[in-house]
């Protein structure tokens, strides 16, 4: 295998980890600043640490390799709702509504380039047979 699609993968692996362990746990210790924005979208603060237990529960499992995909999995659902309330509430699409969107293909892109099983199961390039 070569090993720049790995290098890279792993490269993106921790931006993808950090924010989420950073986003996570803004959201348990009850940071004022995301209480305030998650409050603007309509949620409490009780409810913005229990995001951020959700969130938190769904990192772990993707920063360990045996429950990688299994978190990647989650973190899409968790995702794909913020995407929703960021449309329901009528946020700028290109910075705000699509952030999941482009947050979850930059955390499966990790994996993609990281796993020769993945990237046979799911190839960008149609395979040329001889």
């Amino acid at each position: 295998m070569e090993t720049w699609p790995k290098h890279l993968g792993t490269a993106l692996l921790v931006v993808v980890e950090l924010f989420l362990v950073l986003d996570a746990g803004m959201k348990l210790l009850g940071a004022q600043a995301a209480v305030d924005a998650t409050g603007e979208l309509g949620f409490s603060a009780q409810a913005t640490r229990m995001l951020g237990l959700v969130l938190g529960a769904a990192t772990i499992l993707y920063a360990l390799p045996g429950t990688r995909v299994l978190g990647a999995i989650l973190l899409t659902g968790y995702l794909g709702g913020a995407v929703a309330v960021q449309a329901l509430h009528g946020a700028p699409l290109l910075t705000h509504t699509l952030f999941g969107v482009y947050f979850g293909v930059a955390a499966w892109g990790a994996i993609w380039l990281r796993s020769h099983d993945l990237r046979a199961l799911v190839p960008l390039a149609r395979r040329r047979t001889t």
